[in-house]
């Protein structure tokens, strides 16, 4: 059962593999006789079944995915101070075409706020949220593939500028269905080796070095929608 934001104005952020259901999600982002509302702004994703897509596979490291979509939420009720409350719902697994994959509901007391933030929101979702997508198509012969972000989603988030979207966590995409706990431990892993490796490094005075001041943190591999 979906249940109403403990308080006014408080992000709700879920990563499930049940489906949604956008009349329950509204209802409970509007419940308890809330007068503070005068819109919703709603997007809906949806799996397209085009090119012989026969599912999308959806993998994501928990608690890290949802601490990313948390953090952008808490960004968006920042940025538009107007926001009486906002949800976030995406879904992992396999999804097939049809079939809801993520939802984004906005509420203030005037559209301006909820439509502008329901678009940021989503705009970094396709680009920049941990999740990585595997298209398996009907045709066994062409086998699956990872899907990238595309070049105008891109463009479409760089509209809003300096934001926490360029900060998502990195990670490692998984080598195949099923190794996402044992991907999970190598990332970590190696982390703690490079971390390492950045101490003594910088001991050194090796600025260039794992761990020193030119270092690069990796990026996820991001996936559209």
């Amino acid at each position: 059962m979906v249940a109403a934001a403990a308080m006014a104005g408080t992000p709700t952020v879920r990563v499930q593999e049940a489906p949604f259901d956008l009349a329950a999600e509204t209802a409970a982002l509007t419940a308890g006789g809330r007068t503070d509302i005068g819109g919703v702004a709603s997007f809906v994703g949806l799996c397209r079944g085009d090119d012989g897509l026969a599912a999308m596979v959806l993998e994501h490291y928990p608690a890290m995915t949802e601490r990313a979509i948390a953090r952008i939420a808490a960004e968006a009720m920042a940025r538009w101070p107007a926001l009486t409350g906002c949800t976030v719902v995406h879904r992992v697994g396999r999804i097939h075409p049809g079939e809801p994959i993520v939802l984004v509901l906005t509420a203030s007391p005037h559209r301006a706020a909820a439509l502008e933030s329901c678009a940021f929101l989503i705009d970094w979702l396709k680009t920049r949220a941990p999740f990585w997508k595997r298209e398996e198509f009907a045709d066994p012969a062409r086998g699956a593939r990872w899907v990238e972000a595309r070049e105008e989603d891109d463009s479409a988030a760089a509209r809003w500028g300096d934001t926490d979207m360029h900060a998502a966590p990195a990670a490692a995409r998984p080598a195949a269905a099923g190794t996402i706990r044992n991907e999970g431990a190598a990332a970590r892993q190696a982390t703690a080796a490079s971390a390492r490796r950045g101490g003594a490094a910088a001991r050194r005075g090796d600025a260039d070095a794992p761990g020193g001041s030119h270092a690069a943190a990796a990026r996820p591999v991001r996936a559209g929608r």
